[in-house]
């Protein structure tokens, strides 16, 4: 399968992914924390809010597999999360072996009230693309990192990511209002 590629070109992709990768999510990660810190959550109780909110329910594997942690982790915050009052934990009639989470409604508030905070101007990976955004009207897409995920992760781990993006699209709770990001970008594309 990978005679195509020799282990020289294999280990110069692997490490200049795994380079890039890692100072992308380290940027991500400081936003992310940044952005949430208010709230008095980390980044895992905040991802598993927002999983719960998307999938009305969760499972904890569910959590676990779309929340790309492993399981005790997805349990030991969710609990963190029941502890406070944010989340729920259930059995279903049909299915008495796998634990599910449901969000409260303070649980949907809070996450709410996170979205509703959210600066684009604070997002440095967002700062970091205006200039792609300016050269080609657009948002970056993605498109290979999306089949190289879905590669790794299965369709269904994408299917999860589209229907959780289409959410957020169709939220009408979450502000229309142009940001100074969404400006620029306006002004960049009748300059």
């Amino acid at each position: 399968m990978m005679d195509n590629i020799s282990k020289r070109e294999a280990i110069f992709y692997s490490h200049k992914m795994a380079q890039l990768s890692k100072a992308l999510w380290k940027a991500i990660e400081k936003d992310w924390q940044e952005w949430i810190k208010p709230f008095k959550l980390n980044i895992n109780e905040h991802h598993i809010l927002w999983i719960a909110y998307h999938l009305e329910g969760a499972s904890v594997s569910e959590i676990s597999k779309y929340g790309v942690m492993h399981v005790s982790t997805a349990f030991n915050f969710s609990k963190k999360l029941e502890e406070r009052g944010l989340l729920q934990f259930s059995k279903r009639e049909n299915d008495k072996r796998n634990t599910y989470v449901e969000l409260t409604d303070e649980g949907a508030e809070l996450l709410e009230a996170t979205l509703n905070e959210y600066n684009p101007e604070d997002n440095s990976v967002l700062r970091g693309v205006m200039p792609l955004t300016e050269m080609y009207g657009k948002l970056p897409e993605f498109l290979d990192l999306s089949a190289l995920i879905k590669e790794i992760y299965g369709s269904e781990y994408m299917e999860i990511l589209e229907r959780s993006l289409e959410s957020i699209e169709a939220d009408e709770g979450i502000s229309k209002e142009p940001t100074d990001l969404e400006t620029y970008k306006k002004q960049s594309k009748s300059s």
